[in-house]
């Protein structure tokens, strides 16, 4: 029998019972101890370290209940299963209150006692797996909402703290749904002008005609319906942060008047003859290929190249399974608190099958997938039975090929940050040339500057 065997004691007066379930739970692999008494039964709890105790209800001298509050008094960790005849489920429901975690009616099957212990220390450490990520994701919002267990996040994360020590014009690029607002308030709230406004729009969501007067403002009358003079984004934000989403979407007429206003800091108003100074930060972000844009002639170059000066790409939720577990717990934590609900635990099953989706919708489909499976956690748990049969159901990730090209991405990201973003120190380490690194970089979605 292994030493690191799950030490169990069992209480029962019955020398039979006793015997039966010594045997039967030693066989199945735990380290079983015997106690014929509440007394006996608290010598031992006293000298050894038990996980679990089995107990009748029912002892001579000293009953099963006082052997359950006294086994909580020296570890408060021990899970407490009780054994009780028919007569004794009102004392049962009291052991329940006093620190038993579950119950079982005599006469015993000794298959369903090896299951129910199984399931209570499953049940145990899914909750300290759980609490444990609570406490490291507590730790990490207190810098930002962003995790980076995977080194392409790292990646990112280190220019989100380069980023934050500039005032420079950003572009975050990324799938939709990976979050690039959440980079882009991260850096704003790293950065100096952390107590400025930071103020976002998403420019495909504005109509047309009005897409000037959102970031530039509008004098009164200036059009149909301008009642009141307005401060466009550019000047609302002070000192702050305007985060421009879905910039691929401007119109050329806009486009050209954005870049004058990038080049000269200064907005000119719908209706006004005159220009005024801005001080705000321009961040963008899209999910399409502004450089294929420019070649197809749809986006400015010169105004692609002024957007450009700081660049984050930011990888989807399929490149970082590494950070599935640590955003399923505050996303659900979100939910939770939003609901009214308490934020229910997640088997290591359901964790992986979450880990190893591929996610088309990254971070936006899988908040999606975690509220409706939060409204059906009726037990506290979520499990398989709760995730969209597309999802349970899904082994992507699971092949070799996709486990080498994560491999292999690791290795180069780790390679890239030891020789400090050098191409050419990259390749020879890997023993490549410069061509097939930056190939593999393309492809791999690394950055190697």
């Amino acid at each position: 029998m292994s030493s690191g065997a799950e030490r169990v004691l069992v209480v029962e007066d019955e020398r039979a019972q006793r015997e039966a379930l010594r045997q039967y739970l030693g066989r199945t692999g735990f380290r079983v101890d015997v106690a014929a008494s509440g007394e006996e039964a608290v010598n031992k709890l006293a000298a050894e370290t038990y996980v679990f105790l089995i107990t009748d209800l029912r002892l001579p001298g000293m009953d099963g209940l006082s052997v359950v509050r006294k086994a909580h008094e020296l570890n408060e960790e021990i899970v407490v299963l009780l054994i009780t005849a028919f007569a004794s489920v009102e004392s049962a429901v009291e052991a329940l209150r006093v620190g038993a975690h579950d119950y079982l009616l005599k006469p015993l099957i000794l298959e369903e006692v090896e299951r129910k212990v199984r399931g209570l220390l499953a049940h145990k450490k899914l909750i300290q797996e759980n609490a444990l990520l609570r406490r490291a994701l507590q730790q990490r919002n207190a810098n930002h909402e962003l995790f980076a267990n995977s080194p392409v996040m790292r990646d990112v994360l280190e220019w989100v703290d380069r980023a934050a020590k500039t005032m420079a014009t950003l572009l975050l690029t990324g799938e939709t749904g990976t979050g690039k607002e959440v980079i882009a308030r991260a850096i704003h709230r790293a950065s100096a002008a952390h107590d400025e406004p930071f103020l976002a729009v998403n420019i495909a969501a504005v109509p047309e005609n009005m897409v000037e007067s959102e970031l530039f403002g509008h004098e009164k009358g200036a059009f149909t319906g301008a009642e009141r003079r307005r401060d466009g984004l550019l000047r609302a934000a002070g000192n702050g942060t305007v985060f421009l989403d879905e910039i691929a979407e401007l119109s050329p007429a806009v486009q050209a008047k954005l870049l004058r206003v990038l080049e000269s800091r200064e907005v000119q108003p719908l209706g006004n003859d005159g220009t005024v100074p801005f001080e705000a930060r321009i961040m963008a972000a899209t999910h399409r290929d502004l450089g294929q844009m420019v070649e197809d002639e749809t986006f400015r170059e010169d105004l692609y190249y002024r957007l450009n000066v700081l660049q984050i790409r930011v990888p989807p939720l399929r490149e970082r399974p590494e950070d599935v577990p640590a955003l399923v717990h505050q996303i659900l934590e979100r939910h939770a608190n939003r609901s009214g609900f308490s934020a229910p635990l997640v088997t290591a099953e359901a964790m992986r099958t979450l880990s190893h989706h591929p996610w088309k919708g990254n971070v936006r489909e899988l908040s999606n997938v975690l509220e409706r499976a939060l409204i059906l956690a009726d037990d506290g748990r979520i499990d398989l039975e709760q995730l969209p049969p597309d999802v349970s159901r899904s082994d992507a990730g699971l092949g070799l090929e996709h486990a080498i090209e994560r491999a292999e991405r690791s290795h180069i990201a780790m390679v890239l940050r030891l020789c400090e973003g050098s191409r050419e120190k990259v390749a020879s380490e890997l023993g490549i040339s410069p061509a097939t690194l930056y190939r593999r970089l393309e492809k791999l979605g690394l950055r190697g500057d």
